[in-house]
């Protein structure tokens, strides 16, 4: 079912009654887009909802400031038959890393957490770290660290700290490291950043982008500097000032009842699957994983990246610190793994918390140079073009293999939409 509302030659959805936007609307057509083509993206998201592949989705489009699409399709919660809206909260996964990452920039622009700085200054078990070298008896031998881990490390991924279970992580080093779900339940965040110095580093700091819990690292760093939880400081920091009332680490009972759950089995293979996150809350706020939040919240987020910092007279990042998060982080020295997460993102680098478009072919995706991006393993998305003056956020509740489909679709169907 997808509920709407028309306000001119724009289609809004929304619940039964009109909702405050997120952003200034306009028509597709006064910014560059196509009515016609944007219904593509219903005519797929409707598709997969008969094929009962996903139970219902939130799709948020902006260009040039102005929203021009904003849609909720299908169920929050289909067991219980409670339609979604464009209130419909998602466990956002790894889209919280970017706004982990915008809050710790926060901090490097006060010259209180430069990126040189080691993560031995704040946590003096990474020092002693050793670094795991696979034999060819599939096991491992130890040597020591060749530099430091440096904060800069932990933003772009290149600490050489991994997650364990993933698909694309298959070393006999990694099978000894926490998933990232495990992750969000060892404890307080100093109680969790203080374990994994036990474990071996599977590649040497500043080699090789490695996908990992860096950024959950990185949020108890931000924690030990601001003084505060992670929580609290994004608070402060970003969500109050941007107005996003529905993010955050801890749901109210009201938030609760709003969030989208998945399907329970997986529709590709039948298997049990969940969103535990969202009946068991983390331990600490993890920085990599743990937030919740609206697509309509993320939208504004992603205008503010794309405004150069600021939205709405809200100085959150200063221009030239949002170009720096933007920019590609993997220097010719470092092995470039990021295809390795996300297939369809070859020709991509990563900056400080998002991946960033360098090539316009290589990539399965359309999209241009200067892109940035990052999604969630529970079907959430994000990614924003500088040169289209573009920002997208969507939801899915599809924790499964189903994600990754829905990423590539939904950047091919918002690009097809562009006529100028």
């Amino acid at each position: 079912m997808l509920k709407v509302v028309y306000l001119g030659a724009l289609t809004l959805a929304c619940a039964s009654f009109v909702q405050a936007q997120p952003l200034p609307v306009a028509s597709p057509e006064s910014v560059g887009m196509s009515t016609e083509r944007l219904r593509n993206i219903d005519r797929f998201l409707e598709d997969e909802m008969a094929r009962q592949r996903v139970p219902g989705a939130v799709v948020a489009i902006a260009r040039q400031g102005k929203l021009v699409y904003f849609k909720a399709f299908g169920h929050a919660d289909k067991a219980k038959g409670i339609s979604a809206t464009t209130d419909t909260i998602f466990q956002l996964a790894s889209m919280t890393k970017p706004m982990a990452s915008v809050g710790a920039l926060a901090l490097t622009e006060q010259a209180r957490l430069p990126l040189q700085s080691k993560l031995s200054d704040y946590f003096p078990g990474y020092q002693a770290m050793q670094v795991g070298v696979p034999t060819a008896d599939g096991k491992f031998t130890l040597e020591p660290q060749k530099r430091p881990i440096l904060i800069h490390d932990l933003f772009r991924h290149t600490s050489g700290i991994t997650y364990g279970g993933r698909p694309d992580g298959g070393s006999p080093i990694a099978a000894l490291w926490p998933s990232g779900g495990a992750a969000s339940y060892m404890g307080t965040s100093k109680e969790f950043a203080e374990a994994l110095t036990k474990l071996p580093l599977v590649y040497q700091p500043g080699t090789v982008f490695e996908y990992s819990l860096s950024v959950d690292v990185l949020g108890a760093v931000v924690e030990k500097v601001a003084g505060k939880s992670l929580g609290d400081h994004l608070s402060e920091t970003v969500w109050k000032p941007l107005k996003m009332e529905n993010t955050t680490f801890k749901l109210s009972d009201a938030q609760r009842a709003k969030v989208a759950q998945p399907f329970p089995q997986n529709p590709l293979d039948g298997k049990p699957q969940a969103i535990a996150l969202i009946n068991k809350p983390a331990t600490f706020d993890c920085g990599g994983a743990c937030a919740f939040g609206t697509m309509g919240d993320y939208v504004r987020f992603g205008q503010m990246l794309l405004n150069g910092g600021s939205l709405e007279g809200k100085q959150i990042l200063s221009p030239a610190f949002v170009q720096w998060m933007t920019s590609n982080h993997l220097g010719p020295g470092i092995q470039n793994r990021v295809a390795n997460v996300e297939p369809h993102r070859a020709g991509y680098g990563f900056g400080l918390g998002v991946a960033v478009r360098m090539e316009p072919g290589l990539a399965a995706v359309p999209g241009n140079p200067g892109e940035y991006s990052w999604n969630g393993a529970n079907g959430t998305g994000f990614f924003a073009d500088p040169k289209a003056q573009l920002v997208v956020a969507f939801g899915t509740a599809a924790p499964g293999d189903l994600r990754k489909y829905y990423r590539e679709q939904m950047q091919d169907l918002v690009y097809g939409a562009l006529v100028k």
